[in-house]
């Protein structure tokens, strides 16, 4: 199996847990927060829904210049779901168009004249579109479950629905 094909049958996995994730965010708790220095659940979900197709269209460049633009807003879980459909479509789209010899590339991250990173194309893929996305879909998780929102499994069973728990 090749690098990109692997990475994609994991990502598709990763997909599927995340929109059963991001399909519990409470339409009616958008600007919720947990802490004044937190972002709130509508900005931290759609930042999981977007993410990986914006690093994924970092990785289709050589170098990626940011310009420290403020996170968008959601209207509504809807646009969430959307978001991440979209997302998901996006970055195979990218990663697919890549493959293992564009992988093997490097790839710079910039703000003004400072480099910030340097890395394989391959190593973004999997620290920042797989492992930053994950990082972020926990966070977000973690929402849910102060919300006392139901948590969907992720890599096994959650308290909230666990085949294996008693029913009493």
């Amino acid at each position: 199996m090749s690098m990109t094909a692997a990475l994609l049958q994991e990502f598709d996995n990763e997909a599927t847990t995340t929109r059963r994730v991001l399909e519990r965010v409470p339409n009616d708790k958008l600007a919720w927060k947990p802490h004044p220095k937190s972002m709130s659940l509508g900005v931290l979900a759609l930042h999981v829904a977007g993410s990986p197709a914006a690093i994924c269209g970092w990785a289709a460049e050589d170098e990626t210049h940011f310009k420290g633009e403020p996170s968008p807003t959601p209207g509504s879980t809807a646009e969430i779901l959307a978001a991440h459909d979209q997302s998901v479509t996006t970055s195979k789209e990218i990663l697919g168009g890549l493959g293992d010899e564009g992988l093997k590339k490097m790839w710079s991250g910039k703000a003004g004249a400072n480099t910030l990173m340097t890395m394989p194309k391959a190593a973004l893929v999997r620290s920042l579109v797989m492992n930053h996305w994950i990082h972020h879909r926990g966070q977000l998780s973690v929402y849910l479950r102060l919300l006392d929102v139901a948590v969907p499994p992720i890599y096994g069973p959650s308290a909230d629905e666990n085949p294996f728990a008693s029913r009493t």
